[in-house]
Order: structure tokens, then sequence, then C-alpha cells
């Protein structure tokens, strides 16, 4: 197998028969990433953009392709610590070695200094109050919510995130089976309506499928963060994982095919969106009268100004 440069193959696109060597594999996720930039008109000249900078294979993707090309006016990247022993430090290491690599200013935002605990602290703090709360659903909505405060107080404009097309197709799926036609609909690459106190997400990576992105990050010699969270638990989203893995196996193209059916149906709903709300504890946009975030904290007996 031959790559249309004529060199040998390297990697079989199933999805729609490319065959690629190493070279044109690399330009090939790169220009689909700046395509998807330019289409859904993500940033503006004048966009002061945060990266949302784990040390993982997507966010370093994200990072080293936006670095290499002028969006906005202002690039600049920010980690999140939760706070995990033993597990947090590598990422954030490799983040840190990043980012100097690349000469992008950096900051890092912890849970202790900002909820007043680290994830280790409030995961004992609900064991000891017998709440069961689900390990990646309850650390996902604190963090999002230390994103968009690390957002405001930096100055941002635009957050960029490390989202994949495996990440949306899962959730698409997940809010499928809750039924749950809200959330669905404002699944999408970029906001479809702007709310005062959220600084809007966008998704460069969103239509390159995870397996592309973690070659990629192995071709360009990323230094690979392989430990798993040990709070980490099986949940729903592993288990559709599997599921959709399994049906692209044998018909690929799903996966791609489930989100363009989303982004279909959003335009057609997009009228129908609830006005967002605002929480009357934090005042942050909310979809209820107290947010997910304000929701856990006072289960956790937790005050926060």
């Amino acid at each position: 197998m031959y790559c249309k440069c004529g060199k040998e193959g390297f990697y079989l696109r199933r999805h729609s028969g490319e065959i690629l060597c190493k070279k044109c594999f690399i330009r090939s996720i790169e220009k689909t990433i700046h395509k998807t930039i330019k289409r859904e008109k993500l940033f503006e000249p004048n966009d002061k953009i945060m990266i949302a900078l784990s040390g993982g294979k997507d966010s370093l993707t994200l990072l080293y392709v936006l670095s290499k090309r002028k969006y906005g006016s202002e690039i600049f990247a920010v980690t999140i610590d939760e706070g995990v022993s033993g597990y947090r430090e590598e990422g954030i290491s490799i983040a840190k070695k990043m980012v100097e690599k690349l000469g992008i200013k950096h900051y890092i935002f912890t849970f202790k200094e900002f909820y007043g605990y680290s994830l280790e602290e409030l995961y004992e703090l609900a064991f000891s109050k017998k709440i069961g709360l689900l390990g990646c659903t309850f650390c996902g909505i604190l963090r999002r919510r230390l994103l968009n405060e690390a957002a405001l107080k930096l100055g941002a404009t635009k957050v960029a995130t490390g989202h994949n097309l495996d990440d949306e197709a899962q959730t698409v799926f997940i809010n499928l089976i809750r039924g749950d036609v809200s959330r669905l609909i404002r699944l999408g690459i970029k906001p479809l309506k702007y709310r005062e106190g959220f600084i809007p997400r966008v998704k460069p990576l969103r239509y390159i499928p995870e397996k592309e992105i973690a070659i990629y990050a192995y071709l360009m010699g990323f230094p690979l963060y392989e430990r798993e969270c040990p709070y980490v638990r099986a949940s729903l989203r592993d288990e559709i994982r599997d599921i959709l893995n399994q049906i692209e196996n044998r018909h690929p193209g799903t996966k791609f095919a489930m989100i363009r059916t989303v982004d279909k149906l959003t335009q057609l709903l997009k009228d129908k969106i609830c006005e967002i709300k605002y929480c009357i504890k934090c005042g942050s946009p909310s979809g209820k009268d107290i947010c997910r975030t304000c929701q856990i904290l006072s289960m956790l007996g937790i005050c926060k100004n």
C-alpha cells in the first residue's frame, strides 16, 4: 500500500479509505485542525485564547498546533491541579516542559486554593458523610468551574479544549440514553449562545478520532502521560466507549455520522434552547436555580463564597 505522494503507506484511514505515509499523516491532522478553526470561525483576531492543558495527548496536540500559527492576539495555557498525589505530578511536569519549549505563558490553578480542598480531601469528606459521588463526573464539574474562573481571572475570551471525536460521540450517546435533549443540542464545537460570566469553549479537535491524535502525538515525540487516575471507576462512559469502538470497527464512519446528525439537529432546534439562568448561590450561569458545582459543595457541607 502506498500513500498518494508515492511513499510507503503507514496508516489506513478506514472511514475514508485514505492511505497515508507518516509525513502526510502528520500534515493531515494539522490541516484538519486549521480547516476546522477556519470553517467554524472558532477564533477572532483579537481573541485571548486560553488552552486547557492537562498534559495528555489531546491537549499537547492542541497546544502545539495552535502555537505554530497565529490565532487571536494571545495564546496561553492553564493547567488544573486537582490534587491527586502520585498521579497529577506527571501531567503537570509534562505540561511545564511543553510550554517552556514553545515559549507560551503557563498558569496553574489548584482545587486546594479555589475550593479549600484537594480532590483527595473532597473524596475523603464525601466518604465520611457517606455521600456516593461518581468520580469522573464529580471531578469534571468542579474542574470545569475552575477552568472558567481561571479564564475570567486571566481575561481570556475563548477557552480551547482538547475534546476529540470519540469524546463527543460518547457524550452524544450518553445524552440520548438519558433523554437529555437540552444537553444534546448544546453539544457543539462552539456555544450557540453567549452567556455573561461564562467564557466560550471551543473544540478544534472535534473531528479527529482519538486513535489518530494518539498516533500524531507519538510521531511528534510528545511525552505520553499514561498513568490512570486512581479515582477512575467503571462508568457509563466506559461502557459506551467500548460499544462505539465495536460498532466503528464493523462500520467505519459511525462516530462521524453521529456528530453530523447532532449538528443538523442543533441547527434545527437552536431556537428552542432554554434561556440560561444564573445560580442563586454563586451567580454563575446555570440551567437550574442552583448550579451543579454549588449542589456538590452543599452536599459536602462546604461554603464557597
